[in-house]
C-alpha cells in the first residue's frame, strides 16, 4: 500500500498494512490514533525493530509533517527527554512519515491521573504526579519552548523517566533562552484548564514544583487564573461542537430518517440496543411510565443502562416538536456539558432521533445507570429524628455545598430541582433529568433561574423543619456568586 492509498482506508483499516518508505518496508500493526484522511499513528515494525509510526496524508500533510519534524528537532536539540526520531521523509502528492523509537510499556501521566481521580482532592499521589509534570514543563519553558496543547497525555512515563511527546504541538520563542512570562502564563493556563476545577484552589501550592525548576519569572496567581478560565471556556465550546459531529470521540449518523450519536468507544456493544430501542424498553424494568416520557433500566452486554424515550403524545404535540431539537438532544448536550465540567451526572452514552424526511418523531437518550438514593430518601431520617444526631452527615452537606457552588460558578440552572433529581453516589450528588437545564451567558438571566432552582430544592422539606433552615443557611445565594 502507498501513503496515497491510505487516504481511502477510513477510520478502521484492516491491519497489518505494508508500506515502502525510502526503500524500506514498514509494517503498521496497530493504531493508537486516527484522523481519517489526515493522520494514522500506531505501532509498526521497521528494519527489524518496533517503532512508533506517524503517517501524515491529505491536503494538510506537508504542513503537519513540517511541524512534527521541527518539534521533534527542537526537543532533541535542547536536550529534553523525548523519543528519538529514527527516520523521516515526505513524498509530494502522497504524504510523509516520521518513525520514533517505541517505548514499550510506557504509560501516559493522563492514564495515571485517571487512576487517581477518585482519591481525596490533591492526595499525596495526585500531588506527586502533578509535581512531576510541572517540573518537566518548567524544563521545557526554560529552554524557550512550549506545547500549544499541553496536557498530561503528552507526558509518557517509561521506567524512571518522563518523556515529552507530540512534537507537532511544540513551538519556540527563542530556543535556549527562558520563555517570556506572558507565554509561560498562557501555557500554564492551558495545562491547569484541563485539570478538575476543584484543583484551582491549589494552583498556588502546585506552582512551587514549577518554580523550583524554572524561577525565571514571578507568576501572579490572578493572571494565571484568568488564563485558566479563558482556556476552559474555549475548551467547553469546542467540546460541545464535537458532541454532534463525527470525530474521534463520537460516531454520528445523520439523515432524512434519523440522527444517531454514540460515543465511539461504545458504538459496537450499543449497536443492538440502538437498532431496536423500543424492544429493549419493552423487555426491561420500567422506572417511569409517563405520557411525555418512558424510562427503563436495561441490561446490555452485562452493563446496566437507563434508556429514556421521549414520546409524542399526539398530532398537536408532534406539531410543537417536529421542527425543534428534541428533548433527547438537549439532554445529550447538557449531560456532556456536566460531564466535561466535572459535575456529577450519569454519563451520556448515546442519543437517537427517529425522523420522517427530516421531521422529528420519537427520540431516545441512553446513559449509564446511577445506583444511589435520592436526597429526599437520604435525608428522611433527619425529619424523623430532628435532634442534633439527626442532622445529615457533614460529608453529604459539604458535597451539596460544592454542587451548588459549581452551578453558581458555571451559571447553570437545572430547571426542575426536585429531590428525586439528586442522587447520592460515590461521595457526590449526581444530577439527573436534564431536560430543562441551561447554561446562561449573563447574570441577568441566570440569577432568577438559580433562585427558582434553590427555592424548588428547599421545598422538598417543610419550611418549619430544622433541615430546611439548615440547608437554607448553607446553600449559596446567586446574589453572593463569586466572580470567576
Amino acid at each position: 500500500m502507498t501513503l496515497e492509498q491510505l487516504r481511502s482506508a477510513g477510520r478502521t483499516p484492516n491491519l497489518p498494512l505494508e508500506f515502502n518508505v525510502a526503500g524500506q518496508s514498514l509494517r503498521l500493526d496497530s493504531l493508537l490514533r486516527v484522523l481519517p484522511g489526515q493522520r494514522y499513528v500506531g505501532q509498526a515494525e521497521w528494519q527489524g525493530r518496533r517503532v512508533l509510526a506517524k503517517l501524515l496524508i491529505g491536503g494538510k500533510a506537508a504542513r503537519h509533517f513540517a511541524r512534527e519534524a521541527e518539534g521533534a528537532r527542537l526537543l532533541a536539540e535542547q536536550g529534553l527527554c523525548t523519543p528519538q526520531l529514527l527516520d523521516q521523509g515526505f513524498r509530494a502528492g502522497e504524504g510523509g512519515w516520521l518513525l520514533f523509537e517505541f517505548l514499550a510499556d510506557a504509560c501516559s501521566l493522563g492514564d495515571e491521573w485517571r487512576k487517581l481521580e477518585s482519591q481525596p482532592l490533591l492526595s499525596d499521589a495526585q500531588q506527586a504526579l502533578l509535581g512531576e509534570a510541572l517540573a518537566v514543563i518548567a524544563q521545557l519553558h526554560g529552554k524557550g519552548l512550549w506545547q500549544d496543547d499541553l496536557h498530561l497525555d503528552n507526558l509518557l512515563r517509561h521506567g524512571a523517566q518522563l518523556y515529552l511527546i507530540d512534537g507537532g504541538g511544540v513551538r519556540a520563542e527563542t530556543p535556549g533562552q527562558p520563555l517570556s512570562r506572558d507565554k509561560v502564563l498562557a501555557n500554564l493556563g492551558v495545562f491547569f484548564a484541563q485539570l478538575p476545577v476543584s484543583l484551582d484552589a491549589y494552583i498556588e501550592d502546585l506552582l512551587v514544583y514549577y518554580l523550583l525548576v524554572n524561577g525565571e519569572h514571578a507568576l501572579p496567581l490572578e493572571a494565571l487564573l484568568k488564563e485558566v478560565h479563558k482556556v476552559r471556556r474555549w475548551r467547553l465550546r469546542d467540546y460541545l461542537r464535537k458532541v454532534g459531529r463525527d470525530c474521534s470521540l463520537f460516531s454520528v449518523r445523520r439523515g432524512a430518517f434519523g440522527l444517531r450519536v454514540v460515543r465511539r468507544q461504545d458504538e459496537n456493544w450499543l449497536a443492538p440496543l440502538l437498532a431496536e430501542p423500543d424492544a429493549a424498553i419493552a423487555a426491561a424494568r420500567p422506572l417511569k411510565l409517563g405520557g411525555s416520557s418512558t424510562v427503563a433500566r436495561v441490561e446490555v452486554d452485562g452493563r446496566t443502562l437507563v434508556v429514556k424515550r421521549y414520546n409524542i403524545k399526539g398530532f398537536m404535540h408532534w406539531l410543537k416538536r417536529f421542527w425543534r431539537p428534541s428533548r433527547a438532544w438537549h439532554s445529550w448536550c447538557e449531560g456532556n456539558r456536566l460531564d466535561f465540567l466535572g459535575i456529577a451526572t450519569p454519563k451520556p452514552l448515546a442519543m437517537l432521533e427517529l425522523r420522517t424526511f427530516w421531521l422529528r418523531r420519537r427520540a431516545y437518550l441512553v446513559t449509564e445507570h446511577t445506583v444511589g438514593e435520592d436526597i429526599i430518601a437520604r435525608f428522611k431520617p433527619c425529619l424523623d429524628n430532628p435532634d442534633e444526631a439527626g442532622l445529615p452527615p457533614e460529608a453529604e452537606l459539604k458535597a451539596l455545598d460544592e454542587l451548588f457552588a459549581s452551578l453558581l460558578r458555571e451559571r447553570i440552572s437545572h430547571g426542575d430541582l426536585k429531590g428525586t433529581n439528586l442522587l447520592w453516589q460515590s461521595g457526590r450528588w449526581a444530577l439527573i433529568d436534564l431536560d430543562a437545564m441551561q447554561q446562561h451567558h449573563s447574570d441577568g438571566s441566570f440569577t432568577p433561574a438559580y433562585d427558582r432552582d434553590r427555592a424548588r430544592f428547599l421545598r422538598n422539606w417543610p419550611a418549619d423543619s430544622r433541615l430546611f433552615k439548615l440547608l437554607d443557611q448553607r446553600l449559596p445565594k446567586a446574589s453572593l456568586k463569586p466572580e470567576a
